[in-house]
């Protein structure tokens, strides 16, 4: 169990139309019932420069991105955004809920673009080798229906919401050998269940691994 008077890094993983932005917003109004000062960000992004690269890594407009160059603008991001947002947040004894962080790095570039898990590590290494998540969330869900999902949101979709469906298979494999890997850390969830249900799932779970 983890002791709740201090900072606590809490992230959500997941593929596309996983429901990721539900649950954060149910976990932080449970998280703040209990007490805590709660600070919700997300990846890329979560500070001024984040989310512009946010803008370039994510809009279908911006033209072809090299899979390195990804991998590259995806670490400078967190660089910034570990230094403005999640560590003086945990240093304050916050918790922080953020919408992916290096677990998606792994999944969707050194899985989904076939860049292999060492270079990435290697890069989170030189930024964050003395942090990582307190715990993490796997959302999971079939390629088909998280894209389904998405679909039906009446928005434009992303550059990697428009990848071909081999390369989103590969990072929801990707994402479940490395919460088979971490199972101290990692937590599924059946994202295909109904928002009912996963809501519950996640709160009662949170409940036995905090006090």
């Amino acid at each position: 169990m983890i002791a709740l008077e201090r900072g606590l890094f809490i992230t959500l993983e997941g593929g596309e139309g996983a429901g990721k932005t539900t649950a954060i917003a149910q976990i932080k109004a449970w998280l703040e019932g209990k007490g805590r000062s709660v600070v919700t960000t997300r990846e890329p992004g979560g500070t001024d420069l984040a989310e512009r690269l946010r803008g370039l890594l994510l809009d279908s407009p911006v033209g072809s991105v090299s899979d390195i160059t990804e991998l590259l603008l995806m670490f400078a991001s967190r660089a910034q955004h570990l230094d403005e947002v999640i560590r003086p947040a945990l240093d304050k004894g916050q918790v922080v809920l953020c919408d992916r962080f290096t677990d998606a790095s792994l999944a969707y570039q050194g899985g989904g673009r076939e860049l292999g898990l060492d270079l990435v590590r290697k890069l989170a290494n030189i930024v964050h080798a003395d942090l990582w998540p307190d715990i993490t969330l796997l959302l999971d869900v079939p390629v088909e229906l998280g894209l389904k999902r998405v679909n039906q949101r009446n928005q434009g979709m992303n550059r990697f919401e428009l990848e071909k469906t081999a390369f989103l298979e590969r990072v929801r494999v990707t994402y479940l050998a490395l919460a088979e890997a971490e199972p101290e850390r990692f937590w599924v969830i059946d994202a295909s269940q109904s928002h009912k249900q996963v809501k519950r799932e996640i709160l009662e779970g949170l409940e036995r691994r905090l006090r």
